[in-house]
């Protein structure tokens, strides 16, 4: 089984820091800066997609209503990691087909509890 994780965000530092934490735990990380960029990298062996809220040229809402709508892997668990907290984002997450939401900072221990919940056929 594929390992594969789309970790989408405009911050290459928040990029490389979650990368980090995937590794550490046997994942293979993609990255993208962007939901355009992430829909070119989206591919049927990713596992998961991590991305954050607000991006240029494609945010994460439009993101995830994109790969729901789209043929390549829309029942991908997606996971938006982001600073939004308002109830009112959180909601158009869960419209658009978010499967969970971790607002920022996070630590590795709660990043991880939560992969572990969403792709719960791997084991790290």
């Amino acid at each position: 089984m594929s390992n594969r994780v789309l970790v989408v965000d405009d911050s290459v530092s928040m990029r490389q820091m979650t990368s980090l934490i995937l590794k550490g735990a046997g994942f293979t990380p993609v990255e993208a800066g962007d939901g355009q960029e992430a829909l070119e990298k989206l591919t049927e062996d990713t596992v998961l997609v991590i991305t954050d809220f607000n991006m240029p040229r494609m945010n994460g809402v439009e993101l995830i209503r994109a790969i729901r709508s789209g043929s390549v892997a829309k029942t991908i668990p997606i996971l938006m990691i982001t600073t939004e907290s308002e109830d009112d984002k959180k909601q158009q997450g869960r419209e658009a087909g978010a499967t969970a939401w971790i607002v920022k900072p996070f630590t590795k221990d709660q990043l991880l509890a939560t992969l572990k919940r969403l792709v719960s056929t791997l084991t790290f």
